[in-house]
């Protein structure tokens, strides 16, 4: 029997990162992803309606908005399904938060707050060799020295960390673990070295769900499941076709060469098509 909540269903996602009572835990993990960069003391969630998205293109979990004490804006998002698009959706995210920042008054003079987005990924970037963890920031191109500092993408590619409990080196790789392997756990791990683990724990069980959080979660796990079914289905019917082409492609050139041996001993094209199965103008053209 199931312990802990599913991070990756959208109310699960939200349980544990983007309730105000519990900001703590979001702050400790923001720490130890910038872990030697910055300290976070505080952060107030964001009405994320406030920014112009379309509800309508979530196919993920645009879950988090927030901004810390500094200004600096964070989004946080758990995307389940891979999308052909992903990182440019990511730019527009961001983009569109950033440019959000001038709306606010005609004397605006261009200062800007840094904009971070966090994505978890359950999947990894096209194109790109499998790495827990993509940092992509503004720089120059021939000295790679940072050009600007106020827009920043962190990819996660839950797929890439293999590590076990017992290999986990840092913080950020701890919570990378406990979150992957959370739905199976039967119980969370590092609380004596890290004291928000403890927290953590009492905020996923299953059992600290109010009946309300209950039926929206169970519906939510259900959402998550039919994706990965649909995923599952996609890719086992595409197996099938791709080994049926290939078996009906063996065949056919099986025949082809049959047929070939066949016109090379002088038969006759009505014999070898009616032999074969292969048409008279492809007999005619061996």
């Amino acid at each position: 029997m199931r312990r802990f909540i599913n991070p990756f269903s959208d109310v699960g996602f939200k349980k544990i990162f983007g309730q105000e009572i519990n900001k703590e835990l979001l702050i400790e993990f923001l720490n130890d992803l910038l872990e030697g960069e910055k300290r976070i003391k505080d952060i107030r969630f964001l009405d994320k309606e406030s920014l112009p998205f379309y509800e309508n293109d979530r196919t993920g979990i645009y879950d988090i908005s927030c901004q810390t004490e500094a200004g600096e804006h964070f989004i946080v998002e758990m995307q389940n399904i891979r999308q052909v698009h992903f990182s440019e959706r990511a730019l527009y995210y961001l983009t569109r938060a950033l440019a959000y920042q001038g709306e606010k008054s005609a004397q605006w003079q261009f200062e800007l707050n840094a904009v971070y987005g966090v994505f978890f990924m359950n999947f990894r970037l096209n194109g790109r060799p499998g790495k827990l963890r993509t940092d992509v920031v503004l720089t120059d191109r021939e000295t790679h020295e940072q050009f600007s500092d106020k827009l920043r993408f962190i990819f996660l590619e839950l797929p890439s960390f293999r590590k076990e409990e017992e290999e986990c080196e840092t913080d950020f790789e701890r919570w990378i673990y406990v979150l992957k392997n959370m739905e199976t756990l039967k119980r969370i791990p590092f609380k004596a070295r890290k004291s928000v683990f403890e927290k953590l724990e009492k905020i996923a069980d299953l059992s600290s769900l109010s009946k309300a959080e209950r039926i929206k979660y169970d519906a939510s796990i259900k959402a998550y499941r039919d994706h990965l079914a649909t995923i599952a289905y996609g890719k086992a019917e595409g197996k099938a076709e791709g080994k049926a082409e290939g078996k009906t492609e063996g065949e056919r050139n099986k025949q082809i060469e049959i047929a070939r041996k066949l016109k090379a001993k002088g038969l006759s094209i009505d014999l070898i098509t009616e032999t074969t199965g292969l048409s008279v103008e492809e007999v005619e053209r061996l």
